[in-house]
């Protein structure tokens, strides 16, 4: 990874204020929705993990899935059938064979037997091998994993040419240029040279207001039952509760590009990739028991920066809880927080999207606002990729003057 100095840095900062609907977006061991105390009161809460898978599934409709990744302990099942696509003629087990062999002998990926479960008959499965760790890999890599696999099919000794590859192979999975790889990171313990650093963070939501969370107490009816004619023992077939709030948020990430940029290693793509992400943090919803609460909203209010300095989680606005109306309040007290950090830390943005919603959001345009006008999201989107590639082809330039290579 380079060393970027101050003056060269590409900072994408998203900042959001979303009202949901009622919901369990986000539960906790007991099934209540997770909470945290911030500024002396309880808060709804909604981890990072909850709001970064839906992120990453938005990806699959955003960008080409060859260029993302795949997430998952069954390594040995995935590598296994992308061998047998490109060779279907293979025999399955000596396929199998070559797939361990090449996670674990080639590429140092520590493979475990998993605990036998016994299927309908009572006999145990004969389950493959997995990684012990969800592993995070590309779908090229897999690819390209399935082409030394091939090559290794038509030797005498498969296994043998396979650990003759593992400097190869090590360097298939090192070069993984997976956008969510390189957003996300990946963490290999028993190979931490296979480790990528995340270029995205992203922090818990909390809301802005205190919130207590409510209990829905439900019946269930049977339809046979309901339907008969002996009503001695009519009522619900099934009782229960389930715990739900609803808050505004205050939902927060940033990118660094310069990082995002080191691994991609193209700033057209790298450019790409921000926007996409934005676009995905932006529209996506944790699923939490979405066919019950239909929680499906989108933000009452985006905020995207790009710094030259450092990334600022702006929370601290909402110390204090605000009172309603919540968006106005919550509105007003972000662009009142990001005025006096930009004027006390010298660390104004270099641009500023706004694209909001109502009137309760009007506090961030104008000349006492963060932006003189709204924008919409396809016109922040685009603002966005502009931006972000002029300044990392620049960036090059200036990194790399002993080559004049600059990225176009």
């Amino acid at each position: 990874m380079n060393a970027h100095d101050n003056s060269s840095r590409t900072i994408v900062e998203i900042h959001i204020l979303e009202t949901t609907a009622a919901g369990n977006l986000n539960r906790d061991d007991t099934g209540s929705p997770k909470t945290v105390e911030y500024g002396g009161v309880t808060r709804a809460r909604v981890s990072s993990q909850a709001w970064k898978r839906p992120t990453r599934e938005a990806f699959r409709e955003l960008l080409d899935p060859r260029d993302l990744g795949v997430r998952t302990k069954r390594v040995v099942e995935l590598l296994r059938g992308r061998i047998l696509e490109q060779a279907p003629q293979a025999d399955g087990e000596l396929a199998t064979k070559v797939a361990e062999s090449i996670l674990s002998d080639g590429a140092g990926i520590k493979l475990t037997k998993p605990r036998a479960k016994k299927n309908a008959a009572g006999d145990a499965d004969d389950e493959l091998q997995q990684s012990g760790y969800l592993l995070f890999m590309g779908n090229r890599q897999y690819d390209r994993l399935a082409d030394v696999a091939v090559e290794a099919l038509a030797q005498d000794d498969p296994v043998k040419f396979v650990k003759s590859e593992k400097k190869r192979i090590k360097q298939i999975v090192t070069d993984d240029r997976s956008i969510d790889v390189a957003l996300f990171g990946r963490m290999v313990a028993d190979a931490t040279d296979l480790n990528v650093d995340a270029a995205a963070q992203v922090a818990h939501a909390i809301s802005v207001q205190a919130v207590d969370a409510e209990s829905d107490f439900f019946t269930a009816v049977d339809d046979v039952k309901q339907g008969s004619d002996d009503e001695s023992d009519a009522g619900a077939a099934m009782i229960g509760q389930i715990e739900f709030n609803a808050a505004t948020y205050y939902r927060y990430a940033n990118v660094d590009a310069n990082r995002l940029n080191d691994t991609l290693g193209d700033a057209g793509a790298t450019a790409k990739a921000v926007a996409a992400f934005v676009h995905a943090f932006v529209t996506s919803m944790p699923k939490g028991k979405i066919n019950t609460f239909a929680q499906g909203t989108l933000p009452d209010l985006v905020v995207v920066n790009i710094r030259d300095t450092q990334a600022v989680n702006l929370v601290g606005a909402f110390q204090k809880p605000v009172e309603p109306d919540y968006v106005r309040h919550a509105t007003e007290a972000l662009v009142r927080r990001e005025k006096e950090f930009d004027d006390a830390y010298g660390i104004a943005p270099v641009n500023t999207w706004a694209v909001r919603v109502g009137d309760a959001t009007e506090a961030v345009e104008g000349p006492d606002g963060l932006v003189e006008r709204r924008s919409t999201l396809r016109q922040m989107l685009d603002g966005i990729e502009t931006v972000v590639a002029q300044r990392l082809s620049e960036q090059s330039g200036r990194l790399t003057p002993q080559t004049g290579a600059q990225e176009s």
